[in-house]
């Protein structure tokens, strides 16, 4: 099992540390990790300039590619340098913070995966509900439990799931649910502040999870309540029932 582990909180994050050292147990693992933290950059990738990578050692053995990109531009490398074949998976995570609802969007873990998917390469974004201190070591456990049946249930190479853990409460998780993405939000909130000079400022995404719809079925309400919620995921976002609604129009250009 060719298995390549990436994520957006940077390779010095623990959640990618205990995702290693459990994938470990299954398969050989490539890590490609940002140098520095990338989240909330989305699908974002490099062009403009070259991508510096460098080799990340630990207690003197090599532990990993630090990249001086985003967590697309690690999945790009990853396949297409890094790893001895072409993956059989490609592990997101595990993040630090949830990414459910719309928040799916704006997600360097799941951009990661979803760059995965790209390929044809069965990925999977793992996601830590931080409400209190995290146990990684503990979803670490749990997300490979998880990724090696939802293996067995993919039915094609190049599905695309996303995986939120609650918090490490005594009665959680309650169990697993397959629900879909929250696709409804309420609210969005920016909070203007002044700095010592007399300057504004702005805090955006400061309470991602309240501002979305609680609608039945949905990643949002059904991890608040203390599942792990299982989201299979597509990037193809044309609106086929429009699209093949419109089929016989004709539009005029002049």
């Amino acid at each position: 099992m060719e298995i390549l582990l990436v994520n957006d909180d940077g390779i010095y994050a623990p959640g990618l540390q205990a995702m290693a050292a459990e994938l470990a147990t299954w398969g050989h693992v490539t890590i490609a990790a940002p140098a520095v933290e990338q989240s909330g950059v989305g699908h974002s990738i490099t062009y403009l300039h070259p991508i510096v990578a460098h080799k990340e050692y630990r207690n003197g053995e090599f532990y990993g590619w630090r990249v001086e990109g985003s967590p697309a531009d690690c999945v790009k490398l990853g396949v297409m340098e890094f790893c001895p074949r072409k993956p059989d998976l490609i592990v997101s995570g595990i993040n630090h913070g949830a990414n459910v609802g719309i928040n799916i969007l704006y997600s360097g873990t799941v951009a990661a995966a979803i760059e995965g998917a790209f390929f044809g390469i069965t990925s999977m974004a793992m996601s830590q509900w931080i409400k209190t201190p995290p146990d990684f070591a503990a979803t670490a456990k749990r997300a490979l439990v998880l990724a090696k049946q939802l293996w067995e249930l993919s039915p094609t190479p190049g599905m695309l799931w996303n995986l939120n853990f609650p918090p490490p409460l005594p009665d959680c998780p309650k169990g697993v649910k397959f629900v879909s993405m929250g696709a409804r939000r309420q609210r969005e909130k920016i909070e203007k502040r002044t700095d010592p000079r007399g300057r504004d400022y702005f805090w955006a995404g400061l309470d991602p999870l309240s501002s979305h719809h609680m609608d039945d079925g949905t990643d949002v309400p059904n991890m608040l309540d203390g599942y792990i919620t299982v989201t299979p995921l597509q990037f193809d976002l044309t609106e086929f029932g429009v699209l093949e609604r419109l089929r016989g129009e004709e539009l005029r250009f002049e």
